[in-house]
């Protein structure tokens, strides 16, 4: 029989230990609570230009915007289809007015530098365009059809970096792979998928026996939906031992552990929360019934 995540323990973790923000996402998502009530927890994050920061990516304690933390507000509008509120396009002129030259955003802006933060958040002086998070921002966009001059600009550089990939990284794979499922040309999206997926098997960039060992990751990163373009790459037999491990990895609190390097006390509590909700939508997506 298939591992069941207690729902009822989550609740209580979540309400808990939780931050506002991920209350509000997981009463949307698990408990009938209200689209609205996630938005007005996201606006604050938000700052004039249009970017976000203010520690809604836990491991970047700054007020200042930052590309990461606006792809994480770009997901959780998509996640409670809230993607008309104004906060879409206020968030892609502000990718416009950090874009690099080659016409994506780097992965971690120079303003980082007064404000503590995880080890590796180390930005360069110049730094350059970056797939992570340019492309998994593009994706978003086009999922919703956004209108907007960013877009063509970046995914222009997207394809070009990827036409251009050979070595890579679990995080880098696991931003590109959402562009891959959304694209608009799916030719183009389908012949780099079949060129640059089996790089997650060929340079090991996935852990196949399931494991606890910090910072390593499953198909299901890769896969998070069973619609993704990646969980081809997985046989039936081990996405199933991942939903099992995944399931039972719950702890007697009701939540999940994070399995990178807790480098700030302050930041467990606030990306339990998260993964907690990850952990709970990517069961569901995969059928597991609570």
């Amino acid at each position: 029989m298939a591992t069941k995540p207690n729902l009822v323990g989550a609740t209580d973790f979540m309400w808990r230990a939780a931050r506002l923000l991920e209350r509000r996402r997981f009463a949307y998502l698990f408990l009938d609570g209200e689209q609205q009530a996630v938005v007005e927890a996201l606006r604050p994050y938000q700052n004039p230009d249009g970017g976000f920061g203010n520690a809604l990516e836990p491991d970047i304690r700054a007020p200042v915007s930052q590309p990461v933390p606006t792809w994480t507000a770009l997901c959780i509008l998509d996640e409670v289809k809230a993607f008309q509120d104004a906060m879409v396009t206020q968030a892609c002129d502000y990718l416009q007015s950090i874009s690099t030259a080659e016409g994506g955003v780097p992965f971690v802006l120079p303003s980082v530098h007064d404000y503590p933060r995880a080890p590796w958040w180390e930005p360069e002086d110049q730094p350059s365009a970056s797939l992570n998070p340019t492309a998994s921002i593009a994706a978003l966009l086009h999922k919703h059809h956004i209108e907007h001059p960013w877009l063509a600009t970046a995914t222009d550089y997207c394809w070009r970096a990827l036409d251009a990939l050979d070595e890579t990284t679990s995080y880098e794979m696991r931003a590109i792979l959402p562009l891959l499922d959304f694209a608009p040309d799916r030719e183009r999206a389908e012949r780099v998928f079949d060129r640059i997926g089996p790089k997650i098997l060929d340079q090991k960039l996935v852990a196949l026996a399931p494991t606890r060992e910090e910072d390593t990751h499953s198909p299901l990163d890769f896969a998070p939906h069973p619609n993704s373009l990646a969980r081809r790459l997985f046989a039936d037999h081990l996405v199933e031992t991942h939903l099992d491990a995944l399931a039972s990895a719950q702890q007697e609190d009701g939540g999940w552990l994070i399995n990178w390097l807790a480098w700030n006390p302050a930041a467990v509590p606030e990306w339990r929360g998260v993964v907690t909700v990850q952990a709970l939508v990517t069961l569901r997506g995969y059928g597991r019934k609570f």
